[in-house]
């Protein structure tokens, strides 16, 4: 079972995205994707600085993209990230995403690949509003132990 968000789990790797609007970007991935937001902060000028979205066990950090910072300077050039999420339930939460507009951008599809479960996984890709791609599926990868 997914561990939900707010279980006091303090995930290893976060990735880190930057949005050029960013409070649309919070918005779209609670609403299509189901995190949960756990940190925001914005300045008086609006920007988000710094906001924390869980899902599961898992985190990802974002702001909006700022040239004038020192992160932002080196940063500046990077393209879309692709990142995947484990899902208990590929189809409701694919659903769930197109409801709410998601650009799907892998159908929804058995694989053949498995988990220690010994089953395939299911899922799909879609796209955010600034070309991420967001991978959710049924696969668990484990690390060794």
């Amino acid at each position: 079972m997914i561990a939900m968000a707010g279980n006091g789990a303090t995930p290893t790797i976060c990735p880190t995205l930057r949005y050029r609007d960013a409070k649309a970007a919070v918005a779209f991935l609670k609403d299509a994707f189901g995190f949960t937001e756990v940190a925001l902060y914005e300045g008086g000028d609006g920007v988000i600085h710094h906001a924390e979205l869980a899902y599961g066990n898992g985190m990802v950090m974002l702001g909006s993209a700022q040239n004038d910072s020192a992160f932002g300077r080196i940063a500046k050039d990077l393209g879309p990230v692709s990142v995947y999420v484990v899902v208990e339930d590929a189809d409701a939460h694919h659903a769930r995403a197109v409801a709410a507009g998601a650009e799907v951008v892998m159908p929804l599809s058995d694989q053949p690949y498995s988990s220690e479960e010994g089953v395939g996984s299911r899922d799909y890709s879609a796209r955010d509003p600034e070309g991420n791609i967001w991978s959710f599926g049924t696969y668990r990868p484990r690390i060794p132990g």
